[in-house]
């Protein structure tokens, strides 16, 4: 499986502080797990949360689930401790806030090999200020460790003073440069949170906006909210009859030199076949998550 057709539907967040938390995510259906030092740890209790979410990556306890470490961001006083920490734990990746240039994951990326960080550990990058996101494109392409991508889209409110609207129109641009940026470097993407709980159809509504723009998944911040999102990011069964339709279709064209091919009414090309293969890998890559 190439990491871009990992399953990322579903990446929930997890408080590095709560014990219990941590050990419930094991039973969680999510497909990527971030354990989080920082927006969910109070700064007295960032040294311990540290110790402990790192015992919890190392111990590879949670299956077939992706974990990942959000350290706190290097111009605080615990980020360049959480980085070595999270290095030396070898989760499958660490996720850095506040990401603004690609020097910054250079830093990164070298603080990580002197910690002994092993090769299968990524990076992964937020994009929540004006200048990551207006260098988006540049940070993309620095590193091949770099592999995902996601939006903090409550910090990037915040920077514009923003309302939160149901269309996130305000949001817009912002979030459409970043998948520019990512796709034209051949990396994933994941959508920011939402943050009311209680609106299970405003989260629905949402995760589906996510779809459509283009991206890989979306990030939680409640377990509520993993199986609508697997649901929403995973090829529906008339997708994937589609699919096949589409590739046998052109197949036999191909076999009988037929240079157009037509599929209930409409043309069909080769950006068609790419998307009904990716369609078909992608749900192979869940099947397998699943798998006992």
């Amino acid at each position: 499986m190439t990491d871009l057709l990992r399953p990322r539907r579903s990446v929930l967040y997890m408080p590095g502080a709560n014990e219990r938390a941590l050990e419930k995510a094991k039973t969680i259906p999510a497909d990527a797990l971030i354990l989080d030092l920082e927006d969910a740890v109070a700064p007295d209790a960032k040294v311990e949360a540290r110790a402990r979410v790192c015992a919890a990556a190392a111990s590879k306890g949670y299956g077939r689930r992706e974990v990942v470490l959000r350290i706190n961001g290097l111009d605080t006083p615990w980020g360049n401790d959480d980085l070595a920490a999270a290095s030396a734990a070898g989760p499958d990746a660490i996720l850095v806030p506040k990401i603004n240039r690609p020097e910054d994951i250079a830093e990164v990326e070298a603080t990580m090999v002197a910690a002994g960080a092993p090769a299968s550990t990524a990076i992964w990058a937020m994009l929540e200020t004006p200048a990551g996101i207006f260098d988006a494109r540049a940070i993309a392409r620095s590193s091949t460790r770099l592999t995902v991508f996601v939006m903090g889209t409550n910090d990037i409110a915040k920077e514009l003073h923003a309302e939160h609207v149901a269309s996130r129109a305000p949001l817009q641009f912002a979030l459409a440069s970043c998948l520019l940026a990512v796709r034209e470097a051949g990396k994933v993407i994941l959508d920011g949170v939402f943050n009311d709980i209680t609106d299970a159809e405003g989260f629905l509504a949402e995760a589906v906006q996510g779809r459509q723009f283009g991206f890989d998944g979306k990030t939680l911040i409640h377990p509520s909210q993993v199986e609508p999102c697997n649901d929403v990011f995973a090829p529906s069964e008339d997708e994937l009859a589609h699919a096949r339709k589409v590739i046998a279709a052109f197949d036999e064209a191909e076999a009988e030199g037929r240079g157009v091919v037509t599929v209930d009414g409409r043309m069909v090309e080769n950006l068609h076949v790419d998307n009904a293969r990716r369609a078909l890998a992608l749900a192979a890559a869940i099947e397998a998550l699943a798998a006992p």
